[in-house]
């Protein structure tokens, strides 16, 4: 069983030779590796020399934006599973084994996610459900995020490509979503995805509450809103996707964290305006018709 890890990266150099070498490390070795670089300049040609590694690696460029990256590397995948490793993240040892023997013991199987903790037993990249079963439209939020999903590549070729709307670096605001845009498009499609809350992968956590990450925590709240939006969520899930980080805001200020209730204000103001943004985007649409008739 071939796997074909899609790694986008910009901007990092550290980082990916962790990951990298991380893969080294597995006791799985048939893999190959798609590095797709976003970088002007050639600094990771030294850390991706293909002696130094037991794997083939493709070393491929694309135009900004991690879901236009990730869909780059998808048309030269070979493999029978594909994953999305981010170039931060790191793989323990046995990893890649114990997924090979998930997908060869349940053939109906047609994915797997599983969560994400910093390294040193504590979760990073968002809250995870402890209970394994399998992925669906609710629960999809809290079973799996980019680094840690697994389909096999007959999916990947039925579910097509990434929204490039969504996900850090795109044209848009919506700096999130991307990846569970694509488990719910794989859902909704009919096919199996399990949760495995004991498969996990590494990834750091540092969420400082500064000036930088309450914009970030916006652009990632408008792509989840937009997510919502898309796929018609409930208007109940879409006011609990809203209250949740409220209440974050307003729990923060009573223990006097202020930078830490600007944080969850921004996640919120973020997901309002990504559910409001198919709204926006029709007005914005219908203004630029009636402009055009006016003209002519």
């Amino acid at each position: 069983m071939k796997f074909s890890l899609i790694l986008a990266t910009k901007d990092r150099v550290a980082e990916v030779d962790r990951c990298v070498r991380s893969l080294a490390a597995q006791s799985h070795g048939v893999l190959e590796l798609i590095v797709v670089d976003q970088n002007e300049d050639d600094r990771l040609k030294t850390i991706l020399s293909p002696v130094s590694f037991p794997f083939p690696i493709m070393h491929l460029r694309s135009e900004p934006g991690l879901s236009r990256a990730r869909n780059v590397g998808l048309a030269s995948a070979t493999g029978d599973i594909i994953s999305f490793p981010d170039d931060d993240c790191w793989y323990p040892s046995g990893l890649l084994a114990r997924v090979a023997s998930e997908f060869q013991r349940h053939p109906s199987l047609d994915g797997l996610t599983g969560r994400s903790e910093d390294g040193c037993g504590h979760p990073s990249g968002g809250s995870f459900s402890r209970c394994k079963g399998r992925v669906d439209t609710k629960n999809v939020w809290k079973q799996g995020i980019s680094y840690t999903i697994f389909l096999r590549s007959s999916v990947c070729a039925a579910v097509g490509a990434f929204d490039e709307e969504l996900g850090v670096g795109a044209s848009t605001r919506f700096g999130s979503g991307e990846e569970t845009d694509y488990l719910i498009r794989t859902i909704k499609s009919g096919f199996e995805i399990q949760y495995l809350p004991d498969l996990v992968v590494f990834h750091p956590n540092p969420i400082l509450y500064n000036r930088n990450h309450c914009i970030k925590a916006f652009r990632y709240g408008v792509g989840m809103g937009r997510v919502l939006s898309k796929h018609r969520y409930a208007t109940s899930f879409d006011l609990y996707a809203i209250l949740r980080p409220l209440g974050g805001a307003v729990l923060s200020l009573f223990t006097l964290q202020v930078p830490k209730a600007a944080y969850h204000l921004a996640i919120a103001r973020g997901r309002l305006c990504g559910l409001l943004s198919e709204r926006s985007m029709y007005d914005t649409r219908l203004c630029a018709f009636r402009a055009g008739v006016r003209r002519r």
